[in-house]
């Protein structure tokens, strides 16, 4: 959210500058836009410790903003997906606020508090325990200490909850992305966390608690008072044995496969793998994705910057079996950015780890080596849409570093250019839009062999052959009732073909 467009100068996104581009997300075949969180926040974690779930945060814009906003975003066609977070809140949340005011306090049992923590530790480093003098208790927070996990055995924070999934339902949004969503404390806190040989604790008691399943069933029965919403569960796992089980008609509409989209490097076998499992194990469509706000960028990380990969992974993203999430700025070949400085590191993921590795006895420029490996804001710099100044993101400033190949990479100059990787994004997903199965097929077949990954969907009387070669060149025989959509028979290595049985 805070990265797009900035309409007032102040160097962050807001609901007026998404406004100015939703045109441009129209021209791109675009069907849904995803928010990261723009809700009140103190913004530790970039808005994922939300203070108030009713308001818009004011570096975003206003409510009006957002109504507006998603007025014109319908108008287009495109439906809005917000990122909710319901794992936990900011502790300048009025229910934290009210809730360490005193142990009978009724906003007491909204979140987790004991005399004596067990030995749970962040996901972010360190204890997941904080000690508040005020009452002499300690609270629970799986990730910052700012961020206080709510109590999910407490009916009234249920309660709570469906308000507010109402309250944005009621707004025209389209669905929710849960944060975390597995990582809920329905349980409270259990027994310590084992510890493996390595000396490293086990995130078993933590995580997927018993009565996770019920909260989803209540989270997904709120959504469906309303017709055709969408709901998505990032689950904090790589298991599919664990995705699969959070997915069906009663619970998450699709949720959000790691092992497949944050791949740390590139690997077609690895790749296939996944695709292999995904269609082995989940009922529902997977989810096709190669970036994110929490990992470095597809560019930099799976193609390292070769033009044709890139475009070969989003041939897949956008042919494969799945729901596909373009990852904002993909479609012109965005690479990471990393901080030079401490200063220009705004993550709490990294900030946390390079302290740690100072408190450990690293030097400067090694904690800062620690905190960049660590650091998510490498994806998350601003979109270069023109060779202005902090190209055409802001006419003053930015909220983070602008990448500096933005004169080189950015919207203005691919549009002028017909071979650019946004003009091949463009006929990618209006191929996709224009054959229904590319978008509702099944797999006849999906195969490997030599590094080539191919598949065909099929769709009542539509089949449509896709090939996609990450080896050594070859050339490919088609039979003769094809017709080639896009690519060619010449597969140059990532190259690819998609073809049509007549």
């Amino acid at each position: 959210m805070p990265s797009y467009k900035d309409s007032n100068g102040d160097g962050y996104s807001d609901f007026k500058g998404l406004t100015e581009k939703l045109d441009y997300i129209q021209s791109l075949g675009v069907k849904g836009i995803w928010l990261t969180p723009f809700l009140e926040s103190p913004k530790v974690d970039n808005g994922y410790d939300i203070s108030n779930y009713y308001k818009v945060d004011a570096t975003y814009g206003t409510l009006n903003d957002f109504r507006s906003f998603i007025a014109e975003a319908h108008k287009r066609n495109i439906k809005v997906i917000m990122d909710m977070v319901l794992n936990h809140t900011s502790t300048d949340c009025k229910w934290f606020r009210e809730a360490r005011k005193s142990k009978d306090n009724p906003y007491r049992d909204y979140y987790i508090w004991k005399d004596k923590p067990n030995n749970w530790e962040s996901l972010f480093g360190g204890k997941a325990w904080a000690y508040d003098s005020l009452t002499q208790q300690y609270y629970y927070h799986k990730f910052a200490m700012q961020m206080a996990d709510l109590n999910w055995k407490n009916p009234k924070v249920v309660q709570e909850v469906q308000q507010v999934l109402r309250f944005w339902l009621n707004l025209g949004v389209d669905g929710f992305r849960l944060d975390v969503i597995n990582f809920l404390c329905t349980e409270g806190i259990t027994a310590d966390n084992p510890i493996n040989a390595d000396g490293e604790q086990e995130h078993v008691n933590d995580v997927d608690q018993k009565g996770i399943k019920q909260a989803m069933r209540t989270i997904k029965a709120t959504v469906n008072e309303y017709d055709n919403r969408f709901v998505i569960g990032e689950i904090g796992s790589d298991k599919i044995d664990v995705l699969k089980k959070y997915q069906g008609n009663d619970l998450l509409d699709v949720v959000f496969n790691f092992n497949f989209g944050s791949i740390p490097e590139f690997s077609a076998q690895k790749i296939f793998d996944e695709l292999q499992s995904m269609e082995n194990n989940m009922s529902n469509y997977p989810t096709l994705f190669f970036g994110s706000h929490d990992m470095p960028r597809l560019y930099s990380r799976l193609a390292l910057e070769n033009p044709k990969r890139a475009y070969a992974l989003a041939v897949l993203m956008l042919t494969a079996k799945g729901v596909p999430f373009i990852y904002f700025g993909e479609e012109i070949g965005m690479k990471n950015h990393l901080a030079n400085t401490l200063e220009d590191m705004r993550d709490v993921q990294g900030l946390t780890h390079y302290k740690l590795a100072i408190d450990e006895g690293k030097t400067e420029k090694e904690a800062l080596a620690i905190g960049n490996a660590h650091n998510r804001d490498k994806s998350r710099s601003p979109m270069q849409w023109n060779a202005d100044t902090l190209a055409g993101f802001s006419n003053s400033q930015s909220w983070i570093p602008v990448n500096p190949d933005y004169k080189q990479v950015n919207v203005a100059r691919q549009e002028k250019k017909p071979a650019s990787m946004l003009s091949k994004y463009k006929k990618l997903i209006a191929l996709r839009n224009a054959e229904p199965a590319l978008q509702y097929g099944t797999y006849e077949k999906l195969s490997f062999r030599n590094n080539c990954i191919s598949y065909t969907r099929t769709y009542q009387e539509e089949k449509i052959g896709v090939v996609i070669n990450f080896g050594a060149s070859y050339t490919l025989k088609l039979p003769n009732n094809t017709k080639v959509l896009l690519g060619n028979y010449v597969m140059d290595t990532n190259g690819f073909i998609i073809f049509k049985y007549q």
